[in-house]
């Protein structure tokens, strides 16, 4: 493993946690009892989820290298990243519209009647695990191999590559969870306004994914 593969592995940190800190932006504007230990469990939530879909993509990729072949196996890889892509945006296009139709509802309400949304572990669990599943991805690509010919991980250093991945994900979160919080501050924390704003995030997020797939961007 050489100082160009860590390099590359924490840029890859970096453009995987996007996904996360965007989230965490969301979380940060909708949940209105968010604490320190709350917001370090949305920050760890989303690094585990960011550094254990890699590991699955890469030993998936790999085990099929080992049965079928290293052409089959691309071609698996290839409609295994199609196949994630999707559900992704599916996912996501999802949460952000019911995010977007809950702060409508809740904008027609009298101010009497209107309630505050709280922090859930369910739902960060489900938001962890839309924003990584098109990590799997990345464990495809780790199984590639660099300009010099060598192989990007093993099944030996990924797990140090996705520490590092988990690593740069946590800290995005944190901050992207701070930004939230003093944007939230700034709206006076109305739901209504920052549901949508998450919503719109979330559906745009999701169209990314797609995109980034087909056009490389």
């Amino acid at each position: 493993m050489t100082l160009e593969i860590i390099i590359e592995v924490i840029l890859f940190g970096f453009a995987l946690s996007m996904d996360a800190f965007m989230v965490s932006i969301t979380e940060g504007l909708t949940f209105k009892d968010l604490n320190k230990k709350k917001s370090v469990f949305i920050a760890f939530t989303y690094g585990f989820f960011q550094a254990l879909f890699p590991i699955i993509g890469y030993f998936l990729i790999h085990l099929a290298r080992i049965v079928v072949g290293n052409e089959a196996s691309s071609k698996f890889g290839h409609i295994l990243d199609t196949t994630v892509s999707w559900l992704s945006f599916t996912l996501l296009l999802f949460l952000g519209i019911k995010m977007i139709i809950e702060a409508l509802k809740e904008a027609k309400l009298e101010a009497e009647e209107k309630s505050d949304k709280f922090f859930s572990v369910k739902e960060v669990l489900i938001m962890g695990v839309a924003t990584a599943i098109d990590a799997l991805a990345t464990g495809v690509a780790f199984n590639n191999t660099n300009a010099s010919g060598e192989t990007f991980s093993t099944p030996s250093t990924i797990w140090l590559h996705a520490s590092i991945i988990m690593v740069i994900t946590f800290f995005m979160c944190l901050i992207g969870i701070f930004l939230a919080r003093q944007i939230s501050k700034l709206l006076k924390g109305k739901f209504e306004i920052t549901g949508i704003i998450g919503g719109s995030i979330l559906i745009l997020l999701g169209i990314w994914i797609l995109l980034s797939h087909y056009f490389n961007i």
